[in-house]
């Protein structure tokens, strides 16, 4: 089984994340900030990471730039669910590595079209 870390301080958004998921059959991890998620991704690394960008404490971007940076989490395709819609932020996030960006609301589809 495929596993997915989703990176989200709102808990009704990673819930809807973590229902979208586990209803494809993923194995579902859930981290409530930045430096969790980057804790977690080292300790037991994901087949995907879902990112969020406005956090307190380490944000999605910077999040991302320790995971790129680290070599057990380079290679984890993060995808940004946010809803950060600016060119800036989308063209930032590619300047990261990240493998997609999807602006909330979103659809099922289009957050597993990313897998």
């Amino acid at each position: 089984m495929k596993k997915v870390l989703i990176v989200d301080d709102a808990p009704v958004d990673a819930q809807n994340l973590r229902r979208i998921f586990s209803d494809a059959g993923w194995i579902v991890q859930v981290a409530p900030h930045g430096a969790a998620g980057v804790a977690q991704a080292q300790v037991d690394p994901p087949d995907l990471i879902l990112m969020d960008v406005n956090m307190p404490g380490l944000d999605g971007f910077s999040a991302t730039r320790q995971l790129m940076q680290n070599p057990i989490t380079k290679g984890i395709p993060v995808v940004f669910v946010t809803a950060k819609d600016q060119k800036a932020d989308r063209v930032f996030a590619q300047m990261l590595g990240a493998k997609g960006y999807i602006t909330k609301p979103y659809t099922d589809e289009q957050v597993l079209a990313q897998t």
